[in-house]
C-alpha cells in the first residue's frame, strides 16, 4: 500500500512538472533586424507647418473705380503679356471727354502758333522802325506804338502757350481718368482667377475690408518655397545653404533646394508656436517647371553632413543612445548603449559603442521585444 502511495505522488510529481514545463516555455518572438552601416548622415532643421510654392510675382488685381464690365478680354488659363489689356469698364462718356480734350488742346496749339508768329512780326516791324528812326525818317511816337503792339502781341503769344499747356493738361487728366476704368497686365504670366462676367457691375473695396480681385494673375515661370521653421532652429540656417524639398504631389522624389531668404522677424501665430519663414529656390530648373502654385511642401535644411560614417536608423533608438542589440550566439535582444553622433528622422550617427554588421531591433513596437527577450529574425 505504501508502495502504491509512493508511485502515485512519483506520477503527480511528474505530471505537475511537465506542466510547468510546458506552459513555461518561452516562445521566440519573430522580430525585423536594422543592420549597422557606413553612410551618409546629415543634420537638418525641418518646417514646422507645411510650407507652399509660390510665384516671385502674383498680383490680385482689381480696378480702383467702380462700374459695369463692358469687355471681359480674358479667361481663366490665359497667358497675357505686360500691358495687355484685361478688363474694360464702360467708359464711352470718359473717352467722348478725353476725344472732345483733344481737339480744344489741337485748336489751343494752333492759337499759339497764331499769336506767337503775329508776335514775331512786330518784333521784326519794331526792328525796322527803330532802324529808321536812327535816321529821323519815322517819328517817335510811330516808333513807340510799333514798341507796344510788340509787347503786347509777345505777351499773347505767352498767354496762348500757357493756355495750350493747361488744356493738355486737362488731356491727361482725362486720360488718367479713361485709365481707371481699363485693367492693365503688369507683367507676363497666367490668369489664375477671374471675378466678374460681362454686364456686371465691380466696386472697389472699401478701406479695410477685403473683396476678391477682379483678376488673380501669376508669373508660373518663377517660383520659389517658403515654409516656416521653429524660431529654436532659424539660429542655425544661413542663406547658401542646402535643402531638399518634398512635395505630395511627387510621392518618392525629392528636389535639391538652396536657401536663399530668412526672415527678418519672428511670427507669432500662436503663443507657443513662433516660427520663422524662409525660403528656397530649386536649382533644378526642369523640376521647377514641374511645379504649380499653391503645392504644399516639406523642407529639409542641410546644416551639417558627415559622410562615409557608421549609421543606423533613427527608429531603432531608445531614449536618444540605446538599442536593442541581437544576440546571434543566444538568439536573444540585450539593450546596448552606444554614443551617438549628428542625426535626423532617419538616420542616426554611431560615435562608439556599436560595429559595422551589428544587427539591432528595428521596430520598437513590437510585443514582448524587451532586453532579454529570445527572438527569431524575420528574413
Amino acid at each position: 500500500m505504501k508502495n502504491k502511495l509512493i508511485a502515485v505522488v512519483l506520477l503527480l510529481l511528474v505530471l505537475l512538472l511537465g506542466w510547468l514545463f510546458l506552459f513555461s516555455k518561452e516562445n521566440p518572438i519573430n522580430v525585423n533586424l536594422a543592420t549597422v552601416s557606413k553612410g551618409r548622415v546629415d543634420l537638418t532643421v525641418s518646417n514646422t507647418r507645411a510650407g507652399s510654392v509660390k510665384a516671385c510675382q502674383r498680383s490680385r488685381l482689381s480696378l480702383p473705380v467702380g462700374g459695369q464690365i463692358a469687355d471681359l478680354l480674358v479667361s481663366e488659363g490665359d497667358q497675357v503679356k505686360e500691358g495687355q489689356l484685361l478688363i474694360r469698364l464702360w467708359n464711352k462718356d470718359q473717352r467722348a471727354r478725353l476725344v472732345d480734350a483733344r481737339s480744344r488742346l489741337v485748336v489751343a496749339k494752333l492759337a499759339v502758333l497764331e499769336s506767337c508768329r503775329l508776335a514775331a512780326l512786330n518784333k521784326r516791324e519794331y526792328a525796322r522802325l527803330a532802324a529808321l528812326a536812327v535816321q529821323k525818317l519815322v517819328s517817335a511816337e510811330r516808333l513807340d506804338a510799333s514798341n507796344t503792339q510788340m509787347s503786347i502781341s509777345a505777351a499773347s503769344c505767352e498767354k496762348s502757350r500757357a493756355s495750350a499747356q493747361s488744356v493738355e493738361a486737362s488731356v491727361s487728366v482725362q486720360a488718367a481718368i479713361v485709365e481707371k476704368t481699363e485693367l492693365i497686365a503688369p507683367f507676363s504670366g497666367v490668369i489664375a482667377e477671374v471675378n466678374g462676367e460681362v454686364g456686371e457691375y465691380i466696386t472697389p473695396s472699401p478701406p479695410g475690408v477685403a473683396t476678391p480681385p477682379a483678376v488673380d494673375l501669376i508669373d508660373e515661370q518663377c517660383v520659389y518655397i517658403s515654409a516656416p521653421v521653429d524660431e529654436v532652429d532659424a539660429a542655425q540656417i544661413q542663406t547658401g545653404m542646402a535643402a531638399t524639398v518634398s512635395l505630395d504631389a511627387f510621392r518618392g522624389e525629392s528636389f535639391t533646394a538652396e536657401v536663399t531668404r530668412i526672415a527678418p522677424y519672428v511670427k507669432a501665430l500662436e503663443k507657443q508656436a513662433r516660427t520663422v519663414d524662409i525660403e528656397l529656390i530649386l536649382l533644378d530648373e526642369v523640376k521647377q517647371k514641374k511645379l504649380l502654385i499653391g503645392y504644399s511642401a516639406d523642407i529639409d535644411v542641410i546644416i551639417k553632413q558627415h559622410t562615409n560614417t557608421l549609421r543606423l536608423p533613427t527608429e531603432t533608438v531608445i531614449d536618444g543612445r540605446n538599442v536593442l542589440l541581437y544576440d546571434p550566439s543566444t538568439g536573444r535582444l540585450r539593450r546596448k548603449e552606444f554614443t551617438p553622433g549628428i542625426s535626423n528622422w532617419r538616420f542616426t550617427e554611431v560615435r562608439s559603442g556599436l560595429s559595422e554588421g551589428d544587427q539591432v531591433l528595428r521596430s520598437l513596437d513590437e510585443d514582448g521585444a524587451v532586453d532579454g527577450a529570445r527572438v527569431v529574425v524575420d528574413q
